[in-house]
């Protein structure tokens, strides 16, 4: 496991998009795994930049989205679909039908689940999985107490996560899924190198408990200590809890 304290945000988003270009240019038929959230845009915006500059032909790599709410029309800002689409596929220029998003509207979710699980599969698995970490250590919507083998499946989101999450919902927490399909940590744990970012104090007490705490089911983010090739990317605020 890498450690690396960047200057700020944005020099850490551009040193993950470093490492991604990188892998593309190496690999054009790479799988990306895709988070949401605030902590990745940065990332995105910066990819977003090196394919103005120079452009790289992505029609046959492929990205899958780390999970999507339950219930929630796609067509909506707050849908992650939308999201993957305004941050990553347009563009970076994805094939649309390179980049999967679990299917939250789905009648039968459970199968939904498991079919997500053996899509990533039958591409031969993630070459790089981009993520972000929660105030209370998750990863994906896998909350405290979530297994570490676990794969993806229907989750009930709690309240802290919700509450965190408002803010894209007009700080309605009311308006805020209670349930997501994810991916698990066990399918995260499958992918070939991961990247984590954090960025501000606020998650700082998270960041601490998943580098030097126990590995636990508590902390969910700990298990990537089992992972080997992790990189860590965190700005000043993030760090300053650790030893």
């Amino acid at each position: 496991m890498r450690v690396i304290v960047a200057a700020d945000p944005a020099a850490a988003a551009e040193l993950a998009a470093t490492r991604i270009l990188t892998l593309l240019h190496s690999k054009p038929t790479a799988a990306l795994g895709v988070a949401t959230g605030s902590t990745p845009s940065p990332v995105y915006r910066a990819l977003s930049r090196a394919q103005l500059a120079e452009p790289l032909d992505l029609s046959r790599a492929r990205a899958f989205a780390l999970d999507e709410y339950v219930g929630i029309d796609a067509r909506l800002p707050q849908s992650y679909r939308s999201v993957i689409d305004a941050e990553v596929t347009e563009p970076l220029g994805f094939q649309r039908s390179h980049v999967s998003v679990p299917d939250g509207s789905a009648a039968d979710l459970a199968a939904a689940a498991r079919d997500y699980e053996a899509a990533i599969d039958a591409t031969g698995g993630v070459d790089l999985q981009i993520l972000g970490i929660g105030h209370n250590g998750h990863i994906g919507f896998n909350e405290p107490g979530s297994a570490h083998d676990s794969v993806t499946r229907v989750v009930t989101l709690t309240q802290e996560t919700r509450k965190a999450n408002a803010r894209f919902f007009d700080d309605n927490i009311e308006l805020v899924p209670r349930q997501a399909i994810t991916q698990g940590i066990g399918t995260i744990l499958k992918a070939r190198s991961i990247v984590l970012l954090a960025f501000g104090a606020g998650k700082a007490g998270a960041v601490a408990r998943a580098l030097e705490g126990p590995i636990e089911e508590a902390s969910p983010a700990s298990a990537l200590r089992k992972h080997s090739d992790v990189t860590i990317l965190l700005d000043e605020a993030a760090a300053s809890m650790l030893s």
